[in-house]
């Protein structure tokens, strides 16, 4: 389950014209709580309007900076992103998670590893690229990060310092979809392009693992391209920052019924009767029961939960292994109970 602290915002520095890091204030007495792996997040907490909003983003500093920092970019019709980039100031106070996430780097001697990001997308992968960069330097990163445009990229700066520092280890390569630049591409991440760094530029190099991050359909396919490659899919990894509209729910399979479901958490069991057409996640949280959430889109995985008894089909799941979906474990963002009784725990994960 995730806990919350409250902490003071220690600095706020304006990264784009629509992207602001902020910077915590970890005091000593909780500082233990948040040691981190490269490519985790923490979930934000705060209440607007009465409406309690969480929302989950990437840590994007390294482990060894031993610090906490996140981008927030503002969003059409996003709560939370207007408020942090346009109201929250340096001594406000708002609650974050311990760390978590699964979208990790495991650092080795001798490894190339390579990495497409898109937007905002960078925030997880800058802080492997610096884990990488200054603990390892028998191995080599390669980023190919894409924008609309310079004024529109994040650490635009702080990732042409790297490549200045770490010029033996550190391949950095821009691609914009909007502006001019020379000696960069243009146009957006692709097969196409995926396939001009792997089998043109880099074609003596074998990069042992691949990171994404950015929309879902860059990472459906680069993932393709890169397997075409010779680059094993469990070697690919991935974490989505946005999804598609389209549903995988068998409708079928759902019924205007209820279902009694019996939820576990926090070694308490609570029973009560909810819509099938409804999400797990929703029906849990009108009931009061104070179960783990973030993104309610099917991205972050903090609503993982495991089905004991009964059966549950997802409209989404991109984040989920095939092994834990066969052991039970489900989205409740994602969620429809399909039988008429089900039990679930958020307590086995």
């Amino acid at each position: 389950m995730p806990k919350f602290n409250k902490v003071v915002i220690k600095e706020i520095r304006k990264e784009t014209e629509k992207a602001v890091s902020i910077l915590f204030d970890i005091t000593k007495n909780i500082e233990s709580e948040y040691s981190f792996r490269a490519g985790q997040y923490i979930i934000l907490r705060k209440k607007l309007n009465g409406e309690e909003i969480r929302r989950s983003y990437s840590i994007c500093l390294a482990p060894n900076e031993k610090q906490i920092r996140v981008v927030v970019k503002l969003l059409e019709g996003g709560k939370f992103s207007k408020y942090a980039t346009t109201s929250l100031k340096v001594g406000d106070e708002i609650d974050i998670s311990k760390p978590e996430g699964r979208f990790v780097i495991k650092v080795s001697p001798n490894k190339n590893y390579i990495a497409f990001a898109a937007g905002s997308g960078i925030t997880p992968i800058i802080s492997m690229i610096k884990t990488v960069l200054t603990t390892e330097q028998t191995s080599t990163f390669t980023l190919i990060y894409g924008n609309k445009s310079i004024k529109d990229t994040i650490f635009f700066e702080e990732l042409n310092q790297l490549k200045l520092k770490f010029p033996n280890t550190f391949n950095l390569h821009f691609i914009y979809s909007v502006e001019n630049v020379k000696n960069n591409l243009r146009g957006r991440i692709n097969q196409s392009v995926t396939n001009y760094f792997v089998k043109n530029m880099y074609r003596e190099t074998c990069f042992d693992a691949a990171f994404l991050c950015g929309p879902e359909e860059m990472i459906k396919e680069v993932s393709k391209t890169l397997e075409n490659n010779n680059i094993y899919r469990e070697n690919i990894y991935f974490e989505l920052f946005t999804t598609s509209l389209d549903k995988n729910i068998e409708s079928s399979e759902t019924k205007k019924s209820s279902t009694d479901i019996t939820v576990l958490l926090d070694y308490e069991e609570t029973t009560f009767a909810m819509q099938q057409s409804d999400t797990i996640l929703a029906s849990v949280l009108r009931r009061g029961i104070d179960a783990p959430y973030s993104c309610e889109g099917g991205i972050c995985g903090s609503c993982m939960c495991k089905v004991i008894e009964g059966k549950a089909i997802m409209e989404k799941n991109s984040v989920l292994t095939e092994s834990e979906i066969e052991e039970g474990v489900i989205l409740s963002c994602q969620a429809h109970p399909v039988t008429s009784k089900i039990t679930i725990s958020f307590d086995d994960i």
